[in-house]
């Protein structure tokens, strides 16, 4: 288990490294935003023979809430470095709920590898 924003997680066996950007949250929705490290071959060359990741999200909060994967985006970051994205969750967690944990699962051909990441969703007292 990771803390949330900030989290580095080595992904497809060592050699890439997945980076939690952070969260946010709107009216319907929660955003899990990433970088991973070097970008993804589909990524730099849409006409890779290398096989496509995919992730998917999957989470629930302290109040024993679950959220639905809603999809997410990806693309090859500006300077060319790193692959940026982002995936969703439906619906936003309520007020009341102060933790959110979310697992990434990152799947490559037949292989699936899960990752949990905890967030604070309100400050400490």
């Amino acid at each position: 288990m990771s803390k949330g924003h900030g989290a580095g997680i080595s992904i497809l066996g060592g050699s890439h490294r997945l980076e939690v950007l952070g969260l946010s949250s709107g009216p319907n929705t929660f955003t899990v935003n990433y970088a991973i490290t070097p970008p993804l071959p589909d990524d730099v060359d849409p006409n890779s023979m290398t096989t496509s990741v995919f992730l998917r999200l999957e989470a629930t909060d302290d109040l024993g809430n679950e959220y639905l994967d809603a999809g997410g985006a990806r693309g090859l970051g500006p300077d060319g470095t790193r692959t940026m994205g982002s995936i969703s969750a439906s619906p936003a967690p309520p007020l009341e709920a102060s933790t959110l944990t979310a697992t990434l699962v990152v799947m490559r051909e037949a292989k699936e590898a899960a990752y949990e990441l905890v967030f604070p969703l309100r400050p400490e007292r």
